[in-house]
């Protein structure tokens, strides 16, 4: 798609008489020949150029798509009456899509949060903050958890912090409902990160270690929330620290399971510590590896962990002469299996092997911005 609009790149020396550490950023080319999302997300949020912005969101408002997305919604203002479930791989088509990431997915597209797809989703979401005991609120859980008051409960917390983390990323961090569930949200894993338990949470469930029904870990939504949540943080820096001391540990061996009333459940949203311990396994997903720099970029942690600035420094490193990304390994060209890369990845044309080469140097330029980091526009 050529871009609508007509654009002469700053020279970087004017704007960082010292770049020796810039980032350089392919924004022409990005405008030539990126997928409008990505255009849009450039201009905006790498770029920051100073453009109407509504004329510039027609960008991203007429990208195919977000339009397919947005059209699968239903009348109700879900996708599908699922809140969480995301399509098998990042391949997947929109019709097998939940609530949550569809529309996390149009936020990373470009779309306001006033558009009418995401109002509409907008009040299913604020009802799943305020402990509804209706049964219809549990959506996909419902027919797991019926009847079940621990199954029950735990649906309850997971879907609770899902929606907070996707009202936070639209910044609704000023609304009162939001505020209150994300304090309530923040006090359950502050007491857990403050409690011996947080040393050892494993207890044996018959032949394997399991976490304890009582630990509370921080989840990737949990994360999230805080993550676009930049007041909240700075209010509340003691809890926000100890979340650093723990998702800078390195991972457990064990899976996230944990007993759950007479259930050992698999709890793959819960972060148990650092997931990108080594290069292999930043390198084997990449599209996760990136979701996850850009998440501790926005908490403002990702400076004060080292390997996770050797892990965006190799992503700049594998940068070509035009400076797009390029990946290292044939695994990574594999799509992201982890369903918390999805609402990011890819918003270009996933068939399009040029696209999700794009979609990981946007994220690069955008990393570089949430790190202060001074960026050369090519």
């Amino acid at each position: 798609m050529a871009s609508p609009l007509n654009f002469e790149p700053v020279p970087a020396e004017s704007e960082h008489p010292n770049f020796s550490d810039a980032v350089r950023f392919p924004l022409r080319l990005i405008l030539e020949k990126g997928p409008a999302s990505i255009q849009f997300r450039a201009i905006m949020d790498v770029a920051g150029l100073e453009l109407d912005r509504e004329e510039v969101r027609t960008i991203a408002l007429t990208y195919g798509p977000a339009l397919s997305l947005a059209l699968e919604q239903r009348i109700d203002g879900s996708w599908r009456n699922e809140m969480l479930t995301v399509p098998a791989s990042e391949f997947g088509q929109f019709d097998s899509v939940g609530t949550i990431p569809a529309y996390r997915r149009l936020l990373e597209y470009g779309w306001d949060r006033e558009t009418p797809p995401l109002q509409r989703a907008r009040r299913l979401l604020f009802r799943l903050l305020a402990e509804d005991d209706d049964p219809g609120q549990l959506y996909e859980f419902g027919k797991v958890a019926a009847g079940d008051p621990d199954l029950i409960h735990r649906a309850r917390n997971v879907l609770r912090e899902a929606a907070a983390a996707a009202l936070a990323h639209a910044g609704y961090e000023g609304d009162p409902r939001l505020r209150g569930a994300a304090l309530r949200i923040l006090g359950r894993v502050d007491a857990f990160l403050r409690s011996p338990l947080a040393q050892k949470p494993w207890i044996r469930a018959g032949n394997r270690l399991v976490l304890a029904p009582e630990a509370h870990p921080p989840s990737v939504h949990v994360l999230t929330m805080v993550a676009h949540m930049p007041l909240f943080r700075s209010e509340n820096h003691a809890p926000v620290s100890r979340l650093l001391e723990h998702v800078s540990r390195p991972a457990p061996r064990q899976d996230a399971c944990q007993l759950v009333g007479k259930h050992v459940l698999e709890q793959p949203h819960l972060v148990l510590g650092d997931p990108l311990t080594t290069r292999t396994a930043s390198e084997a997903d990449v599209p996760f590896a990136v979701t996850w720099l850009e998440l501790m970029a926005r908490l403002q942690f990702m400076r004060q962990n080292a390997s996770w600035m050797q892990a965006f420094e190799r992503l700049v490193g594998d940068c070509d002469r035009d400076q797009v990304w390029h990946p290292r390994r044939a695994t990574a060209k594999q799509p992201s299996t982890h369903p918390e890369a999805w609402p990011q990845f890819p918003l270009g044309r996933a068939d399009v092997e040029e696209d999700r080469w794009l979609d990981v140097t946007l994220r690069i330029g955008l990393i570089a911005r949430l790190l202060g980091r001074p960026v050369e526009f090519v």
